[in-house]
């Protein structure tokens, strides 16, 4: 459970994002969530009685902001989940400078700023988790998408980095590492031929299907929650065991 937790979720009002504000919410959870899309960032806060803060993640001044938000809100911090991510594909031969830069501006660098924030908060009250949001990618290569898949793998040495450094101060990072999941950006990169690829990407996965927002949310909230105590510095996979082969 949740209860009583303090939790700030990015990239809340789409995908995982808002299939784990929706699941800390069940669990007790007191939320703060942050995204770009403002009327779908009120609905989701309005549904669950959680606070929003429209933010440009990417933003050089949008870490400080989120921070002393939260501060002002709720005076603590015991969760932060990084969860915002950009995607596009392309290998090292044509991936552009743009797309390179708006990957690694949201997908990390945004991260390592919020992270930079909430280490302070949470090592002054001596407990809090982070969880990021990597990708199986992360963890092994994939064709046609060079930005992403470096981006993810940064996020995953940052949670090791992180968890090694930030121990002693009661603070546990991990991160989860979903494979194919069901959401928005995953029918964006499958085309136009939406549902036969996503049968045939089923198909390739162990398990046999495409995960759902909910299958990641809940690893996530279970690395959030005190039965997850002991354990920092891990990567889960959430992929139905498309890394193990």
């Amino acid at each position: 459970m949740l209860t009583g937790k303090i939790a700030l979720i990015t990239g809340a009002t789409a995908g995982i994002g808002m299939a784990t504000a929706r699941l800390f919410a069940e669990r007790g959870a007191s939320l703060l969530l942050t995204g770009r899309n403002a009327a779908a960032g009120h609905a989701l806060a309005a549904e669950l009685g959680a606070e929003f803060l429209a933010q440009d993640i990417a933003a050089p001044e949008a870490a400080a902001s989120l921070v002393n938000w939260v501060l002002a809100t709720h005076g603590r911090l015991d969760v932060l989940v990084n969860n915002a991510g950009v995607l596009f594909n392309g290998d090292v031969t044509t991936c552009t400078d743009t797309q390179w830069d708006t990957i690694m501006a949201v997908n990390i660098t945004a991260v390592f700023r919020l992270c930079r924030a909430v280490v302070p908060v949470m090592a002054a009250q001596k407990s809090g988790v982070i969880v990021n949001v990597a990708s199986d990618w992360g963890l092994v290569a994939a064709n046609d998408a060079v930005a992403y898949g470096t981006s993810k793998g940064a996020i995953v040495q940052l949670t090791r980095s992180m968890a090694a450094d930030h121990a002693r101060q009661g603070i546990r990072v991990n991160a989860v590492c979903p494979g194919d999941t069901d959401t928005a950006m995953l029918r964006g990169e499958a085309g136009l031929d939406v549902e036969n690829r996503l049968a045939a990407m089923a198909e390739a996965i162990p398990l046999g299907r495409i995960g759902q927002p909910r299958d990641v949310a809940a690893a996530i909230a279970f690395l959030a929650s005190d039965d997850a105590a002991f354990i920092t510095g891990a990567m889960l996979p959430v992929d139905g065991g498309n890394s193990a082969i």
